[in-house]
């Protein structure tokens, strides 16, 4: 089986209070965006890259790719004002009706076994998330207090890739810009169309880099990783 993926990798790291895009910070001795990229050219799976970056680190997002010899990237484009935008961005550079991923760029420990999982589901019903189960006890609250426990037995805390039928998505993404909606996620816009979105169990390692406990904790994963720890 074979896919295309759309890699949004825009995002400027606010959250960590850097004064550059996350994307740039060193995990070890790669940037964070290498660790991603190369988890897709080492897939046997995977056909092609398209890059979504701010319009002003297009060259050096394509100067890592030369350095890092990542030569499944066909493209790098602009973004757009919000994530949803720079994905349909990347989306439009791709044709006929694969399958197609999205996957955030500052998500760079997912495994290929789950990306596999993912492509073949989607051969089934057009569009797959991965996600985790919910692991702590969720309350909803009304103002400061307590107003009552949701069960978690069905809450899934969701993360990338997701994938999709390239027409699918591409018409889903149509059908948000002609209405205005924002969505949280490329799911929720098929959701909105009332198409099935199935659910591919990942696991908890598959961390987007968000804070600065992340690189922690995600510095703890590559040593797991290399058998430095049980």
């Amino acid at each position: 089986m074979k896919y295309s993926v759309v890699i949004p990798a825009a995002g400027q790291g606010k959250r960590m209070k850097l004064n550059k895009n996350k994307q740039f910070l060193l995990l070890e001795d790669k940037p964070v965006i290498v660790h991603t990229l190369n988890t897709f050219q080492n897939d046997n799976w995977c056909e092609e890259i398209i890059i979504v970056a701010n319009k002003d680190e297009i060259e050096q997002i394509t100067q890592l790719t030369n350095i890092y010899k990542i030569s499944k990237v066909s493209k790098v484009v602009s973004g757009g004002t919000e994530r949803q935008h720079s994905v349909r961005n990347g989306l439009k550079e791709l044709g006929g009706d694969k399958i197609v991923l999205i996957h955030d760029g500052a998500r760079p420990f997912v495994k290929e076994e789950h990306i596999h999982r993912l492509v073949e589901e989607t051969e089934k019903t057009e569009a797959a998330i991965l996600a985790v189960p919910i692991k702590d006890t969720v309350k909803m609250s009304e103002g400061e207090f307590v107003s009552h426990t949701v069960d978690r037995s069905s809450l899934w805390s969701v993360q990338t890739p997701q994938a999709f039928r390239l027409q699918a998505i591409l018409s889903a993404h149509e059908w948000a810009e002609k209405n205005n909606f924002l969505g949280t996620d490329d799911a929720s816009l098929m959701e909105k169309l009332d198409k099935p979105v199935s659910i591919v169990t990942g696991d908890y390692f598959n961390i987007k880099l968000t804070t600065r406990e992340d690189i922690v904790f995600a510095s703890f994963i590559l040593r797991v990783r290399r058998g430095e720890l049980v």
